[in-house]
């Protein structure tokens, strides 16, 4: 199992908001999470957290533009965490290897097409809406809802012509999912593996593991970890790579 390391050059996420606006920051940091053994860095510029502002795709690039093609010249492997067809095309120019959709493509209407042609490994990620969304539907009458939906997900992406080869899939924790539901996902990992598409997990310091674990987040994210390493997913996006790393 791979370690991605989170980058998020945005002033308004909920754990390190804008710790890494500033480029030489943001690339330093990067660097650091390389050093420690993430395979992979997921740059994200807009802030997804409740209450957080939805920014413009110019002014999602204008965070990336600068900081993507410095990790890349610097042999890092990139993804960029995006729901925006413009800005996925414009990673993937800079040298960005993945696009990581929170939305599964159900946000940019133009996602799923621009992917295909991208021709990139591409993170299905379950979805509901924004969390911001105060009518967001947070009720499942099983844990296996959240899985069969991301399924379905999935097979609209594979009508657009998204190569089935190239999906990754995402539980999306946190994401329209309240707390106990989000850990009966994580004990039920093993069904996500068994689709056969390769599964990433998010869970680092989200709401559901303060609420099971308080301030130790980083222990209840490296639970998670433990246990997704225990069910065989692909990988886990976290914001502490080197405890995270030795866990997996």
């Amino acid at each position: 199992m791979i370690v991605m390391g989170i980058l998020n050059v945005t002033p308004d996420s909920f754990s390190d908001g804008g710790r890494y606006t500033e480029v030489t920051a943001a690339v330093q940091h990067a660097q650091r999470m390389w050093d420690e053994g993430a395979e992979i860095i997921d740059v994200g510029a807009e802030s997804t957290r409740p209450g957080a502002r939805r920014v413009s795709p110019e002014e999602e690039w204008m965070r990336l533009k600068a900081v993507v093609p410095e990790l890349v010249k610097r042999g890092m492997t990139v993804s960029v965490d995006t729901v925006n067809a413009e800005t996925a095309v414009r990673s993937v120019e800079a040298g960005a290897r993945y696009i990581n959709d929170i939305s599964g493509g159900c946000y940019d209407p133009r996602m799923l097409e621009t992917v295909a042609q991208l021709d990139v490994p591409y993170i299905v990620q379950h979805w509901r809406g924004f969390p911001s969304d105060p009518n967001l539907d947070c009720h499942y009458d099983s844990v296996e809802q959240v899985l069969h939906e991301t399924l379905t997900q999935v097979e609209q992406a594979q009508s657009a012509g998204v190569n089935p080869s190239r999906i990754i899939i995402d539980p999306g924790l946190g994401f329209a999912l309240e707390a106990e539901d989000c850990w009966r996902v994580v004990d039920a990992l093993g069904s996500w593996v068994a689709t056969g598409y390769p599964v990433m997990v998010g869970a680092s310091r989200k709401r559901f593991i303060r609420e099971r674990y308080g301030d130790n987040v980083l222990a209840g994210t490296l639970e998670v970890t433990r246990q997704a390493q225990l069910a065989g997913a692909w990988a886990v996006r976290v914001h502490d790579v080197k405890e995270n790393v030795e866990v997996a």
